[in-house]
């Protein structure tokens, strides 16, 4: 071999040696940088017209594999969603409490009916009368709070679901530009390790927002696909949009999460595409968890003031109110009253005489005054309360206006109270005649607290022409496939109504169908194929004459209708600031009852003992949430809720750990393959330290050989 020979070969070892100790001291440096992948330098012989000439570097390598690579993706995107749940459903719970935590909203409901039950051991006690309604009102307080931080809780949610889309579209546009820089450095040769691992770096964060794939191309390219196929970067980068709303409202239209394809096209949309990852865990927490805990709570809260003030609108105060006001039925006065049964109507002076008595029979159509003569009370809500008004002449009044039902004492110093009759109470849609018109509600709202509403199919359904219904229907993953308009047409019937929401070609009849039960409540049950869609009602802008009451607020469709509830609920104002208005007493009163009898007496605790027994008797509660339709009395419901709400955040945060394992897991094996070990970086340096020492004394040896040479000459 020539000097020539062995300089070239000793040099190409330096050269050799050189890179295996930056790559090795670069893996010692890095040892603890997430996301890092070792490198190697890659050398091979070098030789010239078959003679061995030294060797040559010809790349780093970064140590990687593909297949725990994609795997741990997956568990990354997998975590984040199954996290982003458990910790927003975990902070709910604690905000419900348990049932023993003294200020959770089980144990102030408990708390209100222990002193209900005080109040009621001795009636003429004030002072255990106004605790009784502040226990109340800190309950429907609690139920408003915790449908707040609902709102807020899916607003946040919202919010970031924006702040997560931008910063994957952060990620996106990095990627492009570590693609361009890496398909130059791989032609030119160039140590393109770096440019790798961050390439890697951003598409484990990546996965954390949504679930991708990546294919990585023979230049060191870099192309990122949902796992479902939708392209996020090719040759240039996808940009992924969303708008939005900044509110949590229940009855808000949320927006869709919509992608620009890279090469050109139309903007699909791409919530549906999302399967895993934070992004997926934000839209099922905002759409699908919060809406359901917020129904069921407005459930609880409905059925709690429906239970209470079926027992006070039976029971009656002592002395008995001058005026009795009803809530807002969103009833017209040409609609029919539709009841059944009995009822007892009385007006009394301050010491519990009776003044005179109305009985109204509703099978026989008829009213009678203090035993009298029965009179026609007609088939409507108004000619019922002409009648009313009528026999109440000279001692009272009656009237019906907005939906509101009102009956006064003419006298000041006398009071209005009912009865139900004992074996034929009236009924409306499973509600008493005071109870229906909510005339001694001890719990009041400025909506419809149920949807029973004792309509019928072939009444006129009132709204004005031209008004109508926004429905927009979604796959289960959150896809919009339509939107649906109904509009009302004046002098129609609801039963119209529903031919036209059943309407398959323009109204949901592809989707539901829809129907009016015998207490005017309206249902809907998915079309075979179509149980996973969401029919989800987005606009109403109709309104009762009158009343004002709109068409889903009406019969409880919608979201917003029914979570809404929880917020509207307040003990009656006039029993907060009065406590002798609280009913605790109930009218004796018989068919040998004649006016100048004593009906009412201070002592009288049966209407306390209804509104305790109101915790315990069975009642129907709606399908609400995750909660099925059922019969329970207002305390099993109150531990089905909180059950519930406890499962749902135990199982995400069972889900998540599960998750976390398996990240972890994915991670660690990846790690065992790409990661540093000290102890071999510590070899790998000594062994090309002593290529290293080996090629600078053969360049030594050269060096001496040629000065021999030299000298010899």
């Amino acid at each position: 071999m020539s000097l020539s020979g062995i300089l070239g070969n000793a040099l190409s070892g330096l050269a050799a040696s050189q890179a295996g100790l930056r790559a090795a001291s670069n893996n010692v440096a890095n040892v603890n940088t997430p996301g890092y992948a070792r490198t190697t330098a890659n050398l091979q012989s070098r030789a010239v017209g078959g003679v061995a000439m030294g060797v040559e570097v010809v790349g780093i390598t970064r140590i990687v594999d593909r297949h725990l690579q994609f795997a741990s993706l997956r568990a990354i995107s997998e975590a984040g969603s199954a996290e982003v749940r458990a910790d927003a459903l975990d902070r709910l719970q604690a905000q419900f409490g348990n049932l023993d935590d003294s200020g959770s909203i089980f144990a102030r409901l408990n708390k209100a009916f222990t002193s209900l039950s005080q109040a009621s051991v001795d009636p003429s006690l004030s002072v255990s009368r106004l605790s009784a309604a502040a226990d109340l009102q800190s309950f429907f307080d609690e139920t408003s709070r915790l449908s707040t931080e609902v709102r807020n809780q899916r607003q946040e949610a919202d919010a970031k679901i924006n702040a997560t889309v931008h910063r994957s579209n952060e990620i996106i546009n990095e990627l492009f530009e570590l693609n361009a820089n890496v398909q130059s450095l791989s032609s030119g040769g160039g140590d393109v390790s770096g440019a790798e691992n961050r390439q890697s770096e951003l598409l484990d964060e990546l996965s954390t927002y949504l679930d991708v794939r990546a294919d990585f191309q023979g230049d060191g390219r870099v192309v990122v696909r949902t796992t479902d196929g939708v392209l996020l970067l090719d040759n240039f980068p996808a940009e992924i949009t969303y708008k939005p709303t900044g509110t949590g409202a229940y009855g808000v239209k949320y927006g869709q999460i919509y992608v620009q394809p890279p090469n050109g096209g139309s903007p699909q949309q791409l919530d549906s595409h999302i399967k895993t990852g934070e992004l997926r865990g934000l839209l099922d927490l905002r759409d699908g968890d919060l809406a359901e805990v917020a129904e069921e709570l407005a459930e609880l809260a409905a059925g709690a003031a429906d239970a209470l003030n079926a027992a006070h609108n039976n029971a009656t105060s002592y002395p008995a109110p001058q005026t009795l006001t009803g809530r807002n039925t969103g009833l017209e006065g040409t609609d029919l009253h539709n009841f059944t049964g009995a009822t007892t109507l009385a007006v009394t002076d301050n010491t519990g005489l009776l003044v005179r008595r109305v009985d109204i029979d509703f099978d026989a159509g008829t009213l009678s005054v203090d035993g009298g003569a029965p009179a026609a009370i007609g088939t409507t809500v108004n000619s019922l309360t002409t009648a009313i008004n009528t026999a109440l002449a000279g001692v009272g009044s009656a009237s019906f206006a907005n939906g509101q039902m009102e009956i006064s004492a003419t006298a000041a110093t006398n009071g209005v109270s009912t009865l139900q009759d004992e074996t034929n109470p009236s009924d409306r849609a499973g509600r008493g005649f005071a109870h229906f018109f909510g005339l001694n509600d001890l719990v009041r709202s400025t909506r419809p607290g149920f949807f029973e509403t004792g309509l019928t199919g072939a009444e006129l359904h009132g709204f004005a022409g031209g008004s109508g219904l926004e429905f927009t229907i979604k796959t289960h993953d959150g896809n919009s496939v339509g939107t649906v308009n109904i509009a009302m047409v004046a002098g129609e019937t609801f039963n119209d109504v529903i031919t036209a929401l059943n309407d398959p070609n323009t109204g949901l009849g592809r989707y539901a169908t829809f129907s009016l039960d015998a207490n005017g409540e309206l249902s809907s049950v998915p079309q075979a194929g179509y149980e996973s869609f969401q029919v989800n009602m987005t606009g109403d802008d109709t309104s009762r004459p009158g009343s004002g009451i709109a068409f889903s607020h009406l019969f409880g469709v919608g979201l917003e209708a029914r979570a809404s509830r929880a917020e509207s609920f307040d003990v009656n104002s006039e029993v907060r600031s009065d406590a002798s208005r609280l009913s605790l007493g109930q009218l004796d009163i018989s068919a040998a009852t004649v006016v100048g009898d004593v009906v009412i007496t201070a002592g009288d605790n049966r209407g306390g003992s209804a509104l305790q027994a109101a915790l315990d008797n069975q009642r129907s509660f709606d399908a609400a949430g995750s909660i099925s339709a059922t019969s329970a009395s207002l305390g099993d419901y109150m531990a089905r809720l909180a059950g519930t709400v406890g499962s749902r955040a135990s199982r995400a945060e069972s889900e998540a750990g599960s998750a976390i394992v398996l990240r972890e897991t994915a991670a660690q094996k990846r790690l065992d393959v790409e990661g540093v070990n000290l102890d071999e970086e510590l070899a790998s340096m000594t062994m090309f330290q002593t290529s290293y020492n080996a090629s600078a004394r053969m360049m030594q040896a050269a060096k001496e050989m040629t000065e021999t040479l030299l000298n010899i000459v």
